[in-house]
């Protein structure tokens, strides 16, 4: 059987959904924006290109790190729903992000 690669990890080319979700590290570069501090003393940071990769802190540096732990949330697979789907309702999804 044919397969390609991306990101390091072979996949078929024939259609099935056989695939492995393994990926190599890759370096993408995101935008934090932060809200100036509510009355309450909170700031608010959000990476612009990940809807819903948002937190807060005290300080900005706070705030930084609070959104980076998000955005790790956001982005990492979840093993174990992954493990739950029956391998006929899978299929290999490549998506390239225009420059």
């Amino acid at each position: 059987m044919e397969s390609g690669t991306n990101f390091g990890t072979k996949f078929p080319l024939d259609g099935s959904t056989r695939y492995r979700s393994r990926m190599a590290a890759a370096s993408v570069d995101f935008t934090i924006s932060f809200d100036s501090p509510d009355e309450d003393g909170w700031i608010v940071a959000r990476v612009l290109e990940v809807p819903g990769a948002m937190s807060q802190g005290r300080t900005r540096k706070e705030a930084r790190e609070n959104a980076l732990d998000a955005l790790r949330t956001v982005l990492t697979p979840d093993e174990e729903l992954a493990g739950e789907t029956p391998e006929s309702d899978r299929e290999h999804l490549r998506f390239t992000a225009a420059a």
